[in-house]
């Protein structure tokens, strides 16, 4: 039974609509309105399940403003859940604002446990998941979506990004240069739905097989990197290596430069890069 006075946290089905839970279908009858990221959407899952509660628009755009609004009705003994479109609220959705401030006023919190697509992506996957790294959605714009993944290159861990239809063969173009083509990408899309697929590859296997069938294209996707793993010989790039990239270094930026050193003498693009870069420190 909902209790007054409270907001709830309320994950919803990322694609079949019987992963609802019995709890989170109580407190939607229970509760005295429902806090949408979008309500048309929100209002046909509560259709569906013959729930009649008021819903009304909490997203990116108005959070800050109907924050609050909110807190002040939950505070005079209202029960409100707060939804996403799909999914756990908060995780790459809007609601952080609203939870922290209701943190900070002693106002109560109750979080359900529920459908999340990190954590389905995660299971199904065939990666590492004893430890990783959720980055939510790369930038936008391609030289700002290539700093973010060059500065998570070396990192040991899982990498789980969201993506969109409309950018996912720019990500898998930017993530095959700068991860090169020795790290497993997972592309898991539609999850929970009819046409459910986890595709698994480098970087440029991936873009091959998305660009064959362009249905792999579309829906809702979560890309995985396996962890960075040091290379075993610690002695780092080979001397005709380094004494090749200094020639180019003189001609070429520093990521052509590294890449061709590294096809010519067979090596590592990302060690010989970091070698250079420890170079120029130093000096």
């Amino acid at each position: 039974m909902s209790e007054p006075g409270t907001l709830y946290i309320v994950p919803t089905p990322i694609g079949n609509l019987s992963d609802i839970t019995e709890r989170a279908l109580t407190v939607f009858k229970e509760v005295d309105a429902i806090a949408a990221e979008d309500t048309r959407h929100t209002r046909k899952l509560l259709e569906h399940y013959g729930v009649q509660v008021p819903v009304f628009a909490f997203h990116d755009h108005n959070e800050k403003a109907k924050a609050e609004q909110l807190i002040e009705r939950v505070i005079n003994g209202e029960s409100i859940a707060l939804v996403s479109d799909a999914g756990t609220p908060l995780i790459s959705d809007p609601g952080y604002a609203l939870v922290s401030l209701c943190r900070k006023q002693n106002v109560k919190v109750t979080s359900l446990p529920g459908a999340c697509a990190l954590t389905v992506a995660l299971s199904g996957a065939g990666l590492p998941t004893d430890s990783f790294q959720f980055e939510g959605f790369l930038p936008s714009k391609p030289a700002q979506r290539r700093a973010k993944l060059e500065s998570l290159v070396n990192t040991p861990r899982t990498l789980v990004f969201y993506e969109s239809p409309h950018r996912i063969l720019h990500t898998l173009e930017a993530m095959a240069d700068i991860f090169e083509d020795e790290r497993q990408v997972v592309l898991a899309r539609e999850l929970t739905k009819q046409f459910e697929t986890y595709l698994t590859g480098s970087a440029g296997e991936l873009i091959t097989r998305l660009n064959e069938d362009p249905n792999q294209q579309r829906g809702e996707m979560v890309l995985l990197v396996e962890p960075f793993q040091a290379p075993k010989d610690t002695s780092g790039p080979g001397e005709d290596a380094k004494r090749t990239l200094q020639i180019l270094l003189e001609e070429l930026p520093l990521k052509k430069a590294a890449a061709l050193s590294a096809k010519l003498h067979g090596e590592r693009k990302n060690e010989l890069y970091q070698w250079a870069l420890s170079q120029k420190n130093n000096d």
